[in-house]
C-alpha cells in the first residue's frame, strides 16, 4: 500500500465530502452520520479536527471562508484542492483494487465507492478479484501440502480461516463488480448519471442545489435539507 501523507480512513471520508461541496467540520460530521458512514469509518470530533488540520497542512484541502450564523461560534468552511481530489481518487482506487490484511480497509473503500465512476469501480473490483485468486492458490497449496505431510489440522486452522475469508471476499467483490456492470445494483443508474454530469463539466456543488432535478427521486438522499439537526458542539 502507498504511504499516504494523512494515513487515516477518516481523511479519505473528509476528502470525499469536500469533493462534493465546501463544508465546515460539523457539516462533514453530519453528512457522514446521515449516510451511516460512522459504522465503517471511526468518526469522532477530536479525530475529525485533527484530520482536517493535517489535510490542510499538506495542501489537500484549503480554507474557503469563515462564516457566522447568529450567536453560534465562527466556523471555517473548507474546500478540496486539485491535489486533494487526486489523492482521494488514487487512494480510493488502491483500497478497492488491492487486498489488505486489514478487512476494515475494504469496508472504508466500499462506503465511499460512489466517489468513482461505476465502470471504474467495477474494473478496480475485478482487479482485486484477480489478486485474490493468486493469493488463494498460494494459501490452498500450502494448506494442501501441510495435510499431505501429516500436520494435524488443529495447527492449520489459521490458514484455513484465512482461505475461507479470502474466498468470501473474492465472491463478494466479483458479485458486486458484476452487479455494477449489469446495473442490477440498486441506484447504479443514478450513480452513473451523477458521474456523467460531472464529466460534462457540471460541478457537484451545482448538482446538490437541485439533486432531484438532476438525478430524479433517488437524488433526494443528497439534499442538504435531508440532514438531521443534531446538537452543535461549536464547530
Amino acid at each position: 500500500m502507498t504511504r499516504r501523507r494523512v494515513n487515516n480512513p477518516l481523511a479519505l471520508a473528509v476528502l470525499g465530502c469536500l469533493g462534493e461541496r465546501p463544508m465546515h467540520p460539523y457539516e462533514i460530521s453530519s453528512t457522514l452520520r446521515h449516510r451511516g458512514k460512522e459504522k465503517s469509518i471511526r468518526l469522532n470530533y477530536g479525530s475529525l479536527y485533527a484530520v482536517v488540520a493535517a489535510l490542510e497542512k499538506h495542501g489537500l484541502i484549503a480554507e474557503r471562508e469563515k462564516i457566522r450564523e447568529g450567536n453560534r461560534p465562527e466556523r471555517t468552511v473548507y474546500e478540496i484542492t486539485p491535489a486533494g481530489m487526486d489523492e482521494f481518487e488514487d487512494w480510493l482506487s488502491e483500497l478497492l483494487s488491492t487486498p489488505s490484511a486489514d478487512p476494515s480497509s475494504l469496508e472504508s473503500a466500499l462506503s465511499l465507492i460512489a466517489g468513482l465512476a461505476p465502470d471504474e469501480a467495477a474494473r478496480l473490483l475485478e482487479e482485486r478479484v484477480g489478486k485474490l485468486e493468486i493469493e488463494l492458490r498460494s494459501i490452498a497449496a500450502a494448506n494442501a501440502w501441510a495435510r499431505e505431510n501429516g500436520i494435524p489440522e488443529v495447527f492449520l486452522v489459521e490458514g484455513t480461516f484465512r482461505e475461507a475469508m479470502l474466498r468470501a471476499e473474492r465472491g463478494y467483490a466479483a458479485g458486486l463488480a458484476a452487479d455494477i456492470r449489469s446495473g442490477a445494483l440498486g441506484g447504479t443508474a443514478t450513480w452513473r448519471r451523477l458521474h456523467e454530469l460531472r464529466a460534462s463539466g457540471t460541478p457537484m456543488e451545482e448538482i446538490l442545489t437541485d439533486p432531484v432535478g438532476y438525478l430524479g427521486e433517488e437524488g433526494r438522499i443528497l439534499a442538504s435539507d435531508a440532514l438531521p439537526n443534531g446538537p452543535d458542539p461549536g464547530a
